[in-house]
């Protein structure tokens, strides 16, 4: 755990006592359990790329989907850009890669104060290799189902215009870590560990989740850290990963919101090694579980979209692009995320 994520979880551990001893300290008859917010406002959710911001009504059910892209080219060590080939240890230089995952949602509120939420991704990973030693390049790829989440918002505290939430996720172990395709070296090759589709353990992420709203605009800020736990059948465990996130928004229209944020990642090496994979460190960086950490800060903008006259229905989309980058690699960086959305409330 890097010292970035330790003081952050002390932050988000120490805020949360705090938080539910103001919500009792509010005595019962000031206390609501969300609020109130107003569905048919296009900023009253966050923008499309955050999940777990807010509280439904009782009985609500919201059916969601999304469509993320990121696209990555070129390798990083550090802040600093690093040609290809790579230095003459490796065999083979990553040179691109693109993730693709279509995300189905479902949400439904048991009460006001508690909402629960289950998310189903199906990925698809392609990356583009040059072979060092005859210049050939080459595609490995990978889909399919990724690993389940399961979670739960529950209101700490709430007055009209504003929602102190508590976020819990339970990630399965759904996504197949046992990948394989074609190389010119070998068929049906294992690969290496960013081609895989899951943790393959079971994984937990708490969090906090504050939202502010105004007459024509909002704000709001979230805190997530997932803990990975135990080893998977392949011998490791990915890193942990702290997700820092903050935004506004601003309304243009009745329906028509825009929203600039900042997202902040931080996440650890690989413990341990897949005892699976034939190739090695030295042949390819990918194959490094010690070289799979980093930190990302990236700026997004966004819009929300309420159709007049179709007002349980929202559209969204949201683009990025890291405006800071320190990986250890050689790593291939980031170059663009988006995220396109659309969610029925009933």
């Amino acid at each position: 755990m890097s010292s970035f994520q330790k003081n952050t979880l002390i932050l988000l551990t120490a805020l949360s006592p705090l938080s539910i001893q103001s919500a009792q300290a509010a005595g019962h008859d000031n206390h609501v359990d969300h609020s109130g917010h107003d569905h048919t406002r296009p900023d009253s959710h966050a923008p499309i790329g955050v999940t777990g911001d807010h509280l439904m009504r009782k009985g609500e059910l919201m059916l969601s989907y999304r469509f993320m892209s990121m696209e990555m080219d070129g390798n990083r060590t550090g802040t600093d850009s690093v040609s290809v080939p790579l230095p003459p240890d490796y065999k083979v230089s990553p040179l691109s890669m693109d993730m693709d995952m279509h995300m189905l949602g479902v949400m439904y509120a048991p009460s006001d104060q508690f909402t629960l939420m289950a998310m189903v991704p199906y990925t698809s990973i392609s990356m583009d290799h040059l072979v060092n030693m005859n210049g050939v390049n080459f595609t490995t790829e990978s889909s399919g189902i990724g690993d389940v989440k399961l979670a739960a918002t529950y209101g700490l505290f709430a007055k009209p215009g504003s929602d102190f939430l508590f976020n819990f996720a339970v990630n399965a172990p759904t996504g197949s870590i046992d990948e394989r395709d074609n190389t010119p070296g070998a068929d049906d090759v294992h690969l290496p560990y960013p081609m895989q589709l899951g943790s393959g353990t079971w994984d937990f992420t708490p969090g906090l989740t504050y939202v502010q709203t105004y007459d024509s605009w909002s704000w709001g800020a979230q805190g997530l850290y997932t803990f990975r736990t135990g080893e998977n059948d392949n011998g490791y465990t990915l890193g942990d990963q702290l997700i820092a996130t903050a935004w506004a928004a601003k309304q243009l229209a009745k329906s028509t919101s825009l929203s600039f944020r900042l997202k902040a990642l931080d996440w650890d090496n690989i413990d341990g090694s897949d005892n699976k994979l034939m190739l090695t460190p030295a042949m390819v960086p990918t194959a490094d579980p010690n070289l799979r950490g980093g930190t990302r800060v990236d700026a997004l903008i966004g819009i929300n979209f309420v159709p007049p006259g179709l007002t349980s229905l929202r559209l969204a989309g949201e683009v990025g692009v890291p405006a800071y980058q320190k990986l250890d690699g050689p790593q291939l960086e980031t170059d663009l995320v988006f995220t396109l959305g659309a969610q029925y409330t009933f």
